[in-house]
């Protein structure tokens, strides 16, 4: 395997079975998703969940940053939201490994503030389908005649 470019992390984000990485090292601030631009991404409706990290810190801070994500599983809300979550967390991690801890404690406050799920994964999966009726829950009807 080929050593890892100076100053650069690697973090990952997840939600149901999405799962995005993220590359983070030193550059001008390209942040690109599957090789297209965070800007391009689809659906647009939900693009903006994705720029939340970068609208809450400021493009200033991911001004000296390069990501470059890839994202697999789940649909496309799940992979918009691992997707926010991967930012958030190679941001942080940047930060505390190249930069400082006081700017790193800075952004993880804005983030936590913000919403939870930006640093931390939301552990609710889909629960198994059992017998005795047509979902996880939800039983057969019960007739007595």
């Amino acid at each position: 395997m080929a050593a890892a470019p100076p100053n650069s992390v690697q973090c990952f984000g997840r939600k149901k079975t999405a799962v995005a990485v993220t590359h983070c090292k030193g550059g001008r601030g390209l942040i690109k998703v599957n090789g297209a631009p965070i800007e391009l991404l689809q659906p647009e409706i939900l693009r903006t969940k994705a720029l939340e990290p970068i609208l809450l810190i400021g493009r200033s801070k991911f001004a000296a940053v390069d990501m470059r994500i890839r994202v697999k599983g789940g649909g496309h809300t799940s992979q918009i939201y691992a997707i926010r979550q991967s930012i958030s967390k190679a941001l942080v991690a940047y930060y505390q490994k190249f930069v400082d801890e006081e700017q790193k404690k800075e952004i993880k406050d804005i983030l936590v503030r913000y919403d939870r799920t930006l640093l931390v994964a939301d552990p609710r999966r889909c629960e198994p389908k059992k017998f005795g009726g047509r979902g996880a829950r939800a039983r057969f009807q019960k007739s007595y005649r």
